[in-house]
Parts: structure tokens; C-alpha cells; sequence
């Protein structure tokens, strides 16, 4: 059980860093060092960009809940 919930965890942390990474950049930060400030019409519509967010939020939800759950089982373990 325990490994079923660490796999779950690197596969969760592995699309969240994709995910904060295809986010549009807000300027004024890293990416605008690294070419990021150009304007482009990559980063989609208004609407393509609140699912991004929400699809965001849902995966950081279950990451939050896999570490969390994974506390209780080694805990519960020891």
C-alpha cells in the first residue's frame, strides 16, 4: 500500500512541475531572463489558461492528499 501511494507521489510531483511550467508567464520574473517576456500566441486563450489552473489546483489537491496519507501509513507502521 505504502508503495502504491510513493508511486502516486512522484507521478503527482512529476505533472505538477509540468504543469506550473506550461503556465503563461505573469512578466517581471524568471521568465523574462530566459526569453519568457516575449509576447506569443503559445500560451492559448483566457479559457484554455483557467482549465490549466484548475486542472493546477486538482493535481496539487491529490499531491497534498498522497503525502498526507503517506504520513498516516508510515506512522501507523512504526
Amino acid at each position: 500500500m505504502v508503495l502504491a501511494f510513493e508511486i502516486a507521489l512522484i507521478v503527482f510531483s512529476l505533472l505538477l512541475m509540468l504543469l506550473v511550467l506550461m503556465h503563461k508567464g505573469k512578466g517581471g520574473g524568471l521568465s523574462d531572463m530566459f526569453g519568457g517576456g516575449m509576447q506569443s500566441s503559445v500560451g492559448g486563450s483566457s479559457v484554455a489558461e483557467r482549465n490549466l489552473d484548475r486542472i493546477t489546483v486538482v493535481v496539487g489537491l491529490a499531491w497534498f492528499a498522497c503525502i498526507v496519507v503517506l504520513a498516516l501509513l508510515i506512522k501507523l507502521d512504526s
